[in-house]
């Protein structure tokens, strides 16, 4: 590739907006939004976005202590767009069991603590905060589209579309394998933020996975001297000896059991997955995992045990922190395989599954794919997250990486970080008809629009219902370049960054100016930025969800992008001719109570209701065997305060049900 053209980003990098560093808990019921310009007339439907808000201690953000903005109870937005020349808003927090545990813990020594981006109890377990995506199901053509919230370190769960409550998860906790292997209430499950979900056989897929101790010491860089100099730190790692790598390919029906199979290498050896299974995807004969640059799981619980003792924090992290792999390993699952229904208890024997192994060059996080797989030819479509771990934070004790290495600005701890490398967006066609397939990749980057590529937004369903056999326009947000944000402790991570392809000089030049946030569209057939718009220096843009236009024949630019904005003075929503976004917002939404910060992932239902699905897992069958292991734990049986806990917050609520 030629030498990348200088950016022509404006001197000097305004700070960060300080509208993305709080938000509220506050609930809100109907409210109107601020209409700034025109609402188009052919908008419809309503549009769902989630966010972290921090705990039921914290009561919002920030975090007092500079903890990670990833970490928090999920809130749920509506946008009710069907309500001529209105757009009303409505929220609410999931609140799955733990929650209420969680809240009837808080301040006591048993209750929940943050452990980087996972929130966990030594007694209780781990937190499913639901706080990162939507998955729109509809498994018959007789009923409405359901929805469920997401959240890698726990179970799905359905909500009701209408009151946004929380309904129930999928798979009672009989059905998914814990990680560890403790008398937990609430044992630490880890799944897929994005499942995928077949609209032609109306079939979910999901994972269920664990990571070995051993697989995660392998990680760390300096073992020896953790064993020599803290012994306690080891002395944790020990109760979790019983961790095996394993991953289970689940597939849903809507309405029956989970069905489940292990998925082994060629040789019958267990997959083993070093980092997480954020995303996966499914063709007409295929699912498609991916072992995604981005931490999760208990190993954010092994590197930071002791969450108050910020000088052994500051020292684990120096000794533990390495950067995510740079390549991307993809396992690929033939459908042919699993056409018997398995529904193996946990404890039966299991049922293998051979999944292929494809790697690629380039880290990431997210990814899509044509649900057409012509002649076994798989297409990917990757946005490469280039020498940045979105698992990470800005921290109070973080320095500069500009001499002469001051402290980070005081408001900013909690904030995501910089890129140190310029995001790539990638097409790969995989020929499955060799014993290696072969991989035809094409690889694009533009040096004023691709830093920090993140989430994306396309036409997903046709006006039939169908998923588009083929994507042709995707379109990605990007985070651009920021002084602030850019640290010593990520110069030093990323120093060796094995596919740099902007010199890291000249990263940090650039972010000392400030790249502007960018809204992209991209054409996956020639690979080429179709149309962007550049954010004003000083704003953030996230959360981009398509809106097809009332009367959409089934065309990918024939509609509106939505997504929130961060401007130097609040929080907005702005909507976007997905045709013409060089033109601008058609229009900006607010509201005087909408406080949020990074809004994650979102979704779009034409039309909304009460659920009327009759599936829903029995809080007594889900709780009830783990309530009785966990009551004959020593500590539990010789706490009268526990056992007041469990009457309290548990048992009512087998009854009530």
């Amino acid at each position: 590739m030629s030498e990348p053209p200088q950016s022509n980003a404006k001197t000097g990098c305004p700070p960060v907006p300080q509208s993305i560093m709080t938000a509220s808990r506050k609930e809100l019921r109907n409210a109107p939004l601020k209409i700034e310009g025109k609402l188009p007339d052919d908008v419809q439907g309503y549009i769902f976005i989630v966010a972290p808000v921090g705990t039921v201690e914290s009561g919002g953000l920030p975090f007092a202590d500079g903890d990670s903005f990833l970490n928090g109870d999920g809130m749920i937005y509506r946008l009710d767009f069907n309500q001529k020349g209105k757009v009303i808003l409505k929220t609410r927090i999931a609140k799955p069991l733990d929650y209420h545990f969680d809240e009837a813990t808080k301040g006591t020594k048993w209750g929940f603590r943050n452990h980087g981006i996972l929130r966990f109890s030594l007694l209780l377990g781990a937190r499913n905060e639901l706080n990162t995506a939507f998955l729109p199901v509809k498994f018959s053509q007789d009923e409405q589209e359901r929805l469920l919230v997401t959240y890698d370190a726990g179970r799905p769960y359905e909500i009701d579309t209408n009151t946004l409550k929380v309904v129930t998860p999928v798979g009672s906790n009989k059905e998914w394998r814990p990680e560890a292997p403790l008398p937990y209430l609430f044992p630490p499950i880890f799944s897929t933020a994005h499942p995928a979900f077949d609209t032609d056989t109306g079939e979910m897929f999901a994972v269920n996975y664990g990571r070995s101790l051993e697989n995660f010491v392998d990680t760390i860089p300096f073992i020896k001297e953790i064993d020599e100099c803290f012994p306690e730190v080891r002395q944790l790692w020990g109760k979790f000896k019983g961790l095996e790598d394993f991953v289970y390919l689940i597939r849903w029906d809507g309405v029956n059991l989970l069905d489940r199979w292990t998925l082994v290498n060629a040789d019958g050896s267990p997959v083993s997955i070093k980092q997480t299974i954020h995303q996966i995807g499914v063709t007409e004969n295929y699912v498609i995992l991916m072992d995604t640059a981005f931490s999760t799981g208990l190993d954010q619980l092994l590197t930071n045990p002791f969450p108050d003792n910020k000088e052994l924090e500051i020292i684990l992290r120096n000794l533990l922190a390495s950067p995510p792999s740079p390549d991307s390993i993809i396992y690929i699952v033939s459908r042919s395989d699993l056409q018997k229904r398995q529904r193996p208890a946990l404890n039966e024997p299991e049922v293998k599954v051979v999944a292929r192994k494809v790697v690629i060059p380039l880290e990431a996080a997210h990814f899509l794919v044509d649900y057409e797989n012509p002649n076994d030819k798989i297409t990917l479509h990757v946005a490469h997250i280039c020498a940045w771990d979105v698992a990470e934070w800005l921290r109070k004790y973080d320095l500069s990486a500009y001499q002469p290495h001051n402290p980070v600005p005081k408001n900013l701890p909690g904030m995501e970080l910089n890129e140190m490398d310029i995001s790539r967006l990638g097409r790969y066609v995989i020929d499955l008809n060799h014993p290696d397939p072969t991989i035809e990749p094409k690889v694009i980057w533009d040096i004023e629009y691709t830093w920090g590529l993140g989430l994306y937004a396309y036409l997903d369903r046709l006006p039939s219902g169908k998923t588009p056999r083929k994507l042709d326009n995707i379109y990605w947000i990007s985070f651009g370049l920021w002084k602030d944000l850019t640290t010593e402790f990520l110069r030093r991570l990323y120093r060796d960054y094995k596919y740099q392809a902007v010199p890291q000089s000249d990263v940090l030049a650039l972010a000392e100016k400030g790249v502007p946030a960018c809204l992209l569209r991209l054409e996956t057939q020639s690979m080429e930025i179709a149309d962007r718009y550049q954010f004003d220096p000083g704003y953030i843009v996230s959360s981009p969800q398509f809106m097809p236009r009332r009367g959409n024949q089934g065309s990918s630019t024939d509609g509106y992008i939505v997504c929130t904005v961060f401007t130097p003075q609040r929080n907005e929503i702005w909507i976007f001719e997905a045709d013409n976004l060089s033109g601008g917002p058609k229009c900006k939404l607010s509201h005087k109570s909408l406080d949020f910060t990074f809004t994650l992932h979102t979704a779009w239902l034409q039309q909304i209701g009460p659920r009327s699905a009759k599936y829903k897992i029995s809080l007594r069958e889900d709780y009830k065997e783990l309530a009785k292991k966990f009551q004959s734990r020593p500590e539990c049986e010789k706490e009268i305060q526990i056992q007041e806990l469990l009457a309290k917050e548990l048992y009512p609520r087998f009854e009530s049900e």
